[in-house]
C-alpha cells in the first residue's frame, strides 16, 4: 500500500470523504491517505497528524515526495490537538486504531470539535463504546459497513453531530444501520463471531473460575444477541 494504491479498507474510507473537504487524518501513520485524497482532487487541504516520530517522519516524507507541502500540512501532536482553528476543518479520518482508543482521542479532544465536522471513523474492534460516545455526544451515524480484508473483519462508521439520537443496546452493539441492512458480509462477520464467542464461553466454563462469573454472563449475552439476530435474518 502506498499514495498511489490504498488498501480497500482505506479506499471505503475514502469514499465517505465529502468532495472538496478539509481534510484532518489523526494517526496518519505514512500519510497515504490525505496524500491519495490530495493526487486526485478530492479535497482542497488537509492535516495529517500523528503522534510517534517515525511514522511522523514518514508522513513528511510522503507530503515533500508528491510536493504537497502546501496544501498538506503534518503536524506531530497528539489526537485532535493537530487542529487548529484556521485550519476550517470540514471531515476528520480516524483509522485503525481500537475503537476505545478513538473514542478518548474525539473526548478528550472535544473542545476542538466545532461539531460540523463529519467523523469518518475505522475502529479496529471496540465498535461499541464508541458508538455510545457518538450517542452520548449528539451524534448521528449516517453510514456504516462491513468489510473483510486479509482475514479481518472491519467496520466503518462515518457519523455527524446533529441533535440527540437513541440507539438501543443492540443497535449499539451491531452497529444501527448494519442490523438494518444486514449485507453477507455483516452476517458473515457475526457468525464467525458467534463461533468465537462460543469457543471462548466453552474455555471459560472449562476453567470453572469465580473470577470469570463476570465476563461469562457479558459473552452469554453476546451470544443470545448473535444469535437471535441470524436467526431472525434466517427467518426473514
Amino acid at each position: 500500500m502506498n499514495e498511489h494504491t490504498l488498501s480497500m479498507r482505506l479506499e471505503r474510507v475514502a469514499a465517505q470523504v465529502p468532495a472538496g473537504a478539509r481534510l484532518a487524518d489523526i494517526g496518519s501513520d505514512h500519510g497515504y491517505l490525505p496524500v491519495a485524497l490530495m493526487r486526485r482532487g478530492a479535497i482542497v487541504a488537509a492535516v495529517a497528524g500523528e503522534l510517534a516520530l517515525t511514522p511522523f517522519q514518514a508522513a513528511q516524507r510522503t507530503v515533500r515526495d508528491n510536493g504537497l507541502e502546501q496544501r498538506i500540512t503534518v503536524r506531530r501532536a497528539n489526537g485532535l490537538a493537530a487542529l487548529e482553528a484556521q485550519d476550517a476543518i470540514t471531515a476528520i479520518s480516524l483509522c485503525g486504531m481500537g475503537g476505545e482508543t478513538i473514542r478518548d482521542i474525539l473526548d478528550s479532544g472535544k473542545a476542538r470539535l466545532n461539531g460540523l465536522e463529519r467523523l469518518i471513523l475505522q475502529p479496529n474492534g471496540g465498535e461499541q463504546p464508541l458508538r455510545q460516545w457518538l450517542m452520548e455526544n449528539d451524534y448521528r451515524i449516517v453510514h456504516e459497513e462491513v468489510l473483510r480484508e486479509n482475514r479481518f473483519d472491519y467496520e466503518i462508521i462515518v457519523a455527524e453531530r446533529d441533535g440527540l439520537r437513541h440507539y438501543s443496546p443492540e443497535e449499539l452493539y451491531f452497529g444501527p444501520l448494519l442490523l438494518m441492512a444486514r449485507s453477507p458480509a455483516f452476517l458473515a462477520k457475526w457468525q464467525r463471531r458467534l463461533r468465537e464467542r462460543q469457543r471462548t464461553m466453552s474455555q471459560l466454563s472449562r476453567a470453572q473460575q469465580a473470577l470469570t462469573q463476570e465476563k461469562m454472563q457479558d459473552i452469554a449475552r453476546q451470544i443470545c444477541w448473535i444469535t437471535e439476530m441470524l436467526d431472525s435474518t434466517e427467518r426473514s
